[in-house]
């Protein structure tokens, strides 16, 4: 194990201390875990290798694939276009995107926005088309050497638009694709060289790029998926939608851009927005209900014991990598590893959990100091259904065909309505406020997560959804009679099992992370 090139400090002792701990539950052929605060890099472990013929250890300076936060870096240069009022957030899409078209399948359905596809909520599927949902990284990707096709030829011309904007969030490259597309449209620069001067150059990233150069290569690491026979190395492929995943970096150059985060805008090389500006993409601009953070603008929101967070993960076969930051203090915790088994479970939960020591917030946990109300027990349960098209594969591989509440052995529950024997079973739904008695919290300690929230609401007295805390995703209460457990879970568990493979082979981004 490699600490930072300079001085030991205690910082640097207790984040190795924690960082033996994390490898010891989940191994991982490297992992790069540094600590931001002060406008710096303040503590930094490396763990295990770049590569396992080289032997060479993982540094600041090790290059990693950044996979979805590329998503945050790419709204970085949208937020830059809109404080010029080179755009509007709230103005409809087709106003600047000229490569292609959003068609809505409904033309009454109001346009989709700027700020729609900011928070995944523009109503663009996940798998664009739908027959390449099985392939290699849904169809987005191609193998090193070939060419990379333009977005305007991969979508034909047009991206769909399958639910009305605003009303439902779905996870996915698409809407970040589409927001590098509006960059270029506007600044009439390609995305790679405005990045490069706007944002990577500005910060002091010089060892960040979008797009695979040999400078890149120089200093990669290999990628590895685990399984039971050990690493297998990944072989590369590049990504079509280039706005939303395809970021290489460092952990130096990362913790660059994660003080400019925390630092309203700027660090010490320079500045890429205003304070202001940077304070908005952290407030909620999506929020299904109250008690659900929800979404910013590209980033996740989080409530650690009444201190606002923002996070974001990344997720390509071989690589995967979390930031999680404290904003109003200044401290943030990033992530990276070039192979362990299944960490976009683990490292969201992980980073979160060194960010609350740090800033000494107990864990949430499950309360045993609210009372139970099984009066209301009766108009909870029942199925909720998911909606939206099959090929969102990464809500059907976590939650098939939706959720089901019922009652067993005196105990609330809720299952995911799935194959998967562990997320069928059901998790027992415990009471976790007081004063709202539709809000309940569930243990994920099976999965070697934390807790998670679970949010009922109401219409005209009768419960009607159901909101979950991850994504943030809401289901609709359907009927008995409409419940596919009573007919269909053979056939949907065969499709599940697909969908969930398919979100394994690419790397559930975001798809079971709290």
């Amino acid at each position: 194990m490699t600490s930072s090139s300079t001085e030991p400090t205690m910082d640097d002792a207790w984040l190795e201390s924690r960082v033996v701990d994390v490898v010891n539950r989940w191994p991982a052929v490297g992992l790069a875990v540094g600590i931001v605060r002060d406008g710096r890099l303040a503590s930094f472990v490396g763990h295990g290798v770049e590569d396992i013929d080289s032997r060479t250890p993982i540094t600041e300076d090790t290059g990693f694939r950044v996979a979805s936060i590329t998503k945050t870096i790419t709204a970085v240069a949208v937020m830059q276009l809109w404080e010029q009022a080179m755009i509007d957030l709230d103005a409809p899409v087709h106003e600047v995107l000229r490569a292609y078209r959003l068609v809505p399948k409904d033309p009454t359905w109001r346009p989709a926005t700027i700020r729609d596809l900011l928070t995944h909520t523009a109503g663009v599927p996940e798998c664009v088309p739908a027959h390449r949902a099985l392939l290699p990284d849904f169809g987005e990707s191609v193998e090193l050497g070939r060419p990379l096709r333009t977005l305007a030829e991969y979508y034909g011309g047009v991206l769909p638009v399958v639910a009305e904007p605003g009303t439902r969030f779905r996870y996915g490259n698409h809407s970040f694709a589409t927001l590098g597309q509006i960059v270029e449209d506007v600044s009439g620069e390609p995305l790679e060289r405005y990045l490069r001067d706007h944002v990577f150059e500005p910060l002091g990233m010089d060892r960040s790029d979008l797009v695979r150069t040999p400078e890149i290569v120089s200093r990669l690491a290999t990628g590895y998926e685990m399984s039971r026979r050990g690493p297998k190395e990944v072989q590369p492929r590049e990504l079509v939608t280039t706005g939303a995943a395809s970021v290489y970096s460092t952990p130096r150059d990362m913790a660059r851009y994660v003080a400019a985060l925390v630092g309203g805008g700027a660090n010490e090389h320079g500045v890429v927005l205003k304070p202001e500006t940077v304070a908005m993409m952290f407030e909620p601009q999506y929020r299904p209900d109250p008690v659900i953070a929800g979404m910013g603008l590209a980033f996740w929101r989080a409530d650690l014991g009444g201190r606002p967070a923002v996070e974001h993960q990344g997720t390509l076969p071989g690589f995967h990598s979390q930031l999680f930051l404290a904003p109003e203090d200044g401290v943030a915790v990033m992530a990276f590893t070039n192979g362990s088994w299944q960490p976009d479970f683990w490292l969201p939960f992980e980073a979160s959990g060194l960010l609350r020591q740090l800033l000494s917030i107990p864990d949430d946990v499950i309360r045993d100091d609210v009372p139970r109300c099984p009066d209301l027990w009766r108009d909870l349960c029942g199925w909720y259904r998911v909606g939206g098209p099959f090929t969102d594969l990464r809500v059907r591989g976590m939650a098939g065909a939706g959720v089901e509440v019922f009652v067993r052995e005196g105990q609330l529950m809720l299952r995911m309505m799935t194959p998967v024997p562990m997320l069928y079973r059901g998790f027992a739904l415990h009471p976790d406020d007081p004063d709202d008695p539709y809000v309940f919290r569930v243990d994920m300690g099976a999965f070697g997560l934390g807790t998670m929230r679970i949010v009922f609401r109401q219409d005209l007295g009768r419960t009607t959804r159901l909101h979950l805390e991850v994504m943030p995703m809401t289901f609709h209460k359907g009927s008995d009679v409409s419940n596919p457990r009573r007919w269909a879970m053979g056939a949907l568990g065969a499709l599940a099992v697909g969908a969930a493979a398919a979100v394994i082979r690419r790397g559930g981004d975001r798809g079971a992370a709290a």
